[in-house]
């Protein structure tokens, strides 16, 4: 007790000298002041598979930040499949969020509204890191959800502030796990087809390490109070992908149970030789031939990023997934649903103006240039633009031309990959697909940004009142928060997103295209955008 005393002690003078650097003006890093830990207590004990870890209590939740799950990938271990942690004695704290993946210097968030969400932690290779939020460190089996971030497969962590579960574990029961992982050049280079055997894992580090995390959860989460045999995966835009992705991976068959993709997917991957001849034009870059590849290891991350980034670009350079014909076999939806998961239901959906979040974009837009962008969606056509425009007008009267364009888009792009998940699930004929779309408006930026890209994410971890800079502060948020964390952890703890705050949602088919709507009221709408769909050859 003495030494915890001391150590506690050790901590607030450390904070009280943080707290009197930055009254001065001194270098204080920003992210060390992202992280609220008012009101918090040092937590449980829990013993994994590595070592003991505290965690830290907040709102009757017990917080566990930075836990290892794979070792450092620098030096020997870059561009290589994961490696396991060192294992430790003794019991280490775990209270605040760790590092993140290097990724493009200076590149921050389209909308400052999800920027301020961003705790913009320091770049590392040491990176392999995840957060677990838990009720209670027992043997209580709560379904477990594991979230797979943003960013697209090149930014990003599992530490912004909307990704933090103390609020849907609080509120539903259930131990939610983020994660952070190997992206970009870091985490998608290809070098499978160039090094012989001792370059034959290096591909798709950063899905590897998704799947590593994922055996972390099964072999440690009964510990926390999880159930290893409830996991869902879970992720927005580049996260859809992520969990898309790892739906195709047979490496993770097994390793969770239900999937929920929101507003993004990974249909189809890059091939092992356009992959390949990328990275033998981004090898010519550095002066390293083919058979000196160990020379990647000895280049500091920076050096790397600066040729990655460097003009001119190189097309198809560690952007995603590659289909390297081992750990991702093939397209991961084309033409099919996966069969890795063919027993796992899935839950898909997007928002009504995803690209919103541009700018925030200007007010309105010339009927001129609204012209154009329809014609555009159409293949420059000009005659069916105009018979498309005509259409959204007749179906949307009182929308204003920027709006109606954000629509059009969206329903044309993460609509439609939503809509495709579910069609293929369903064809696949094992287990159900579920449909959602929202469009619920947020009032910021005068009601320009609408119903945009992440704005699902606060309702969905019920941090509404966290994300205010995305969600406004009017009342009315409370209840679709709840509803849809509801649905989201229901989900996650039967396969059924069904509860008794809202419609029953019924499974997908391709008959009648049932869509859960979630915005001012939540209903059930039978292919609500079908001529709008059709009319865009979906």
């Amino acid at each position: 007790m003495k030494n915890n005393n001391t150590s506690q002690q050790r901590r607030h003078l450390m904070q009280a000298t943080m707290a009197g650097a930055a009254l001065l003006g001194l270098g204080v890093p920003a992210s060390l002041w992202a992280q609220d830990q008012r009101l918090a207590r040092p937590g449980a004990t829990v013993k994994t598979t590595d070592g003991s870890v505290r965690g830290l209590v907040r709102e009757d939740i017990q917080q566990f930040w930075d836990l290892p799950y794979g070792a450092s990938t620098a030096g020997a271990n870059r561009f290589m499949p994961p490696q396991p942690p060192a294992k430790w004695t003794g019991v280490r704290d775990h209270f605040t969020v760790g590092t993140r993946c290097f990724q493009q210097p200076g590149v921050g968030e389209p909308a400052p509204v999800v920027l301020a969400m961003n705790r913009l932690e320091t770049e590392s290779e040491d990176c392999l890191r995840l957060n677990v939020f838990t009720p209670g460190a027992d043997n209580k089996a709560r379904p477990v959800m594991v979230w797979m971030h943003g960013g697209g497969f090149a930014s990003g962590s599992g530490n912004y502030l909307i990704y933090d579960g103390t609020l849907l574990a609080k509120k539903e029961d259930v131990v939610v796990v983020s994660v952070t992982h190997r992206l970009n050049l870091f985490g998608f280079l290809h070098l499978a087809d160039l090094g012989g055997d001792e370059w034959r894992g290096g591909t798709n580090a950063g899905v590897q390490d998704l799947v590593t995390a994922l055996q972390w959860v099964k072999d440690n989460i009964a510990a926390f109070g999880g159930d290893p045999d409830r996991v869902t995966i879970f992720g927005q835009s580049g996260g859809g992908g992520k969990t898309t992705t790892v739906m195709a991976m047979p490496s993770a068959k097994g390793l969770f149970h239900r999937s929920i993709a929101q507003s993004g997917s990974a249909i189809r991957g890059t091939s092992a030789s356009d992959a390949t001849a990328a990275t033998e034009k981004f090898l010519a870059k550095l002066g390293i031939e083919k058979n000196q590849l160990a020379r990647l290891r000895e280049l500091t991350p920076q050096q790397l990023q600066s040729a990655y980034y460097s003009e001119p670009a190189i097309a198809g350079l560690a952007g995603g997934p590659v289909i390297d014909g081992s750990i991702i076999p093939r397209n991961q939806w084309d033409p099919t649903a996966p069969e890795y998961s063919a027993n796992v239901p899935l839950m898909a959906g997007s928002t009504a103006t995803e690209n919103g979040w541009l700018g925030p974009p200007a007010f309105d837009m010339e009927a001129a240039e609204m012209q154009n962008q329809f014609n555009r969606l159409v293949g420059n056509d000009a005659t069916k633009g105009e018979a498309l425009l005509a259409l959204y007008r007749q179906r949307y009267p009182d929308v204003r031309n920027r709006m109606l364009w954000l629509l059009a888009e969206s329903d044309n792009t993460r609509r439609r990959n939503a809509q495709l998940l579910c069609k293929l699930k369903q064809a696949q004929a094992a287990a159900p697909a579920y449909l959602y779309y929202f469009n619920w408006y947020s009032p910021v930026h005068d009601n320009r940004m609408g119903s945009y890209h992440t704005l699902d994410i606060p309702f969905v971890f019920n941090n509404v009142d966290v994300a205010a800079s995305m969600t406004g502060a009017g009342p009315d948020r409370y209840q679709l928060a709840h509803v849809m964390s509801a649905a989201w952890a229901a989900f996650a703890r039967t396969g059924n997103p069904d509860h008794a705050d809202m419609p029953h949602w019924p499974t997908f088919n391709a008959n009648d295209y049932p869509t859960m709507v979630f915005g001012t009221s939540t209903e059930v709408q039978n292919d609500p955008n079908r001529t709008e769909r059709l009319a865009l050859g979906a």
